[in-house]
């Protein structure tokens, strides 16, 4: 594949993934990390062709796994010719030393993955800056023995974003890029502000959650309009804002970055400002993948991130999106092993926790299947109008003429 701005040959590379199972981290809850980081290496443009954990308790602080765990890795990237190894949490810059000295290929972590993928998604000004001010934040630390991954004659993934020769790596240089990055930054949030207070009162819905659960598909079907959208992470990175109109009402909706666990904390501060959309909606559309085997953890993950940004109380519609790809497994009325996740039913489901939330803050769709569409648009009218109305408190005889009619 070329990347036309770059000018850069990038080939498909072979990837290994490793991942701990600790105290923190079960058997199962790392087997659906390294299945989320195989989509992340997809997602990028690798093929993993295999995966290797290991039980510790605690990760090794001089190679992550033990000393035998990575020479069994070394034979197996030797023996299949493996590009590429990629760790399921970040590693300290002495542990990427120590790793890539003994295995000799190229080695990325979990957050150094997702940088590369956002640089590669990024496409606007405001995204660009964003994504390399936070790599130069990831690199500064990892100055030492990172030569061969900036050089830019290579490609690949982890080689995109801000690489420079070995002269421009110097800490004092990536400083003054770094400050450079925040000024140019806090420009660009100044104009959005700027974009944003010129909305006036009308009221203002954002679409959040985790990433890939259809929240483009959703903006879509609701603002007619095509907004680019992909089955893979991170589609969209830019804000995309759209006016709607539902029967006599207009609203601002929009489409915002999706969320994804462990992100790295260099993502979380430079795209707070694109988070403002969050922080200053009046309505939150709270999407979820309910056919996700893990969608309760992606809702949780969601809670945690709205709450660093104190948006967690805003008034919210939960949307499990998606009932056309929810499938179980149904157990004989004699089996007496415990019931899990994949043994109930999406009836069944709905009884559980959900049925705490009110009826009017809770619907089921597939945006793909263009299902019960009709009744979200229903609940976002009664949210929207009934925020609407204590702005524009003269308008609400006409409304009710106009429903009337």
């Amino acid at each position: 594949m070329i990347d036309k701005n770059k000018k850069i040959e990038y080939i498909e590379e072979k990837a290994l993934l490793v991942g701990v199972i600790t105290q923190q981290q079960s058997e199962d809850d790392v087997r659906e990390y390294l299945d989320e980081l195989a989509f992340l290496a997809e997602t990028a443009g690798a093929v993993t062709h295999g995966r290797f954990t290991q039980k510790v308790e605690y990760p090794n602080p001089k190679t992550f796994v033990g000393k035998g765990k990575l020479e069994e890795i070394r034979r197996y990237v030797k023996s299949n010719s493996i590009d590429l190894v990629i760790f399921d949490d970040e590693l300290s810059p002495s542990q990427l030393r120590n790793i890539e000295r003994e295995l000799e290929v190229k080695i990325l972590d979990r957050s150094g993955l997702i940088l590369d993928i956002f640089a590669s998604r990024a496409q606007t000004s405001h995204a660009r800056t964003q994504v390399e001010l936070a790599q130069y934040q990831y690199l500064l630390p990892r100055l030492t023995k990172m030569w061969t991954h900036l050089d830019r004659q290579k490609g690949g993934i982890g080689m995109r974003g801000p690489g420079e020769t070995e002269i421009e790596t110097d800490r004092r240089i990536i400083g003054d890029k770094i400050s450079l990055l925040k000024k140019k930054l806090e420009k660009i949030d100044k104009q959005k502000f700027t974009q944003r207070q010129n909305r006036g009162k009308m009221v203002r819905v954002a679409l959040v959650g985790y990433t890939n659960v259809g929240k483009s598909t959703i903006l879509n079907l609701l603002g007619k309009e095509k907004v680019f959208a992909e089955n893979k992470l991170f589609a969209t990175l830019d804000t995309t804002v759209r006016k709607i109109v539902f029967q006599n009402i207009p609203f601002l909706l929009a489409d915002t970055v999706g969320f994804i666990r462990k992100l790295p904390h260099q993502l979380v501060e430079s795209f707070k400002s694109t988070l403002d959309e969050v922080r200053e909606a009046d309505l939150l559309l709270h999407v979820v993948d309910i056919s996700h085997p893990a969608f309760e953890d992606h809702f949780n993950t969601v809670n945690e991130t709205l709450k660093e940004i104190e948006a967690i109380d805003k008034p919210t519609i939960l949307v499990f999106n998606k009932i056309d790809a929810f499938s179980y497994i149904k157990k004989d009325e004699d089996d007496l092993t415990p019931v899990l996740r994949e043994n109930i039913s999406l009836e069944e489901l709905k009884n559980t926790w959900m049925n705490r939330m009110n009826e009017d803050n809770c619907i089921f769709i597939s945006a793909h299947e263009r299902l019960n569409i009709e009744e979200l648009r229903e609940k976002m009218y009664a949210q929207v109008k009934k925020i609407h109305i204590t702005r524009f408190p003269y308008n609400d005889f006409l409304y009710q003429n106009y429903e009337e009619q």
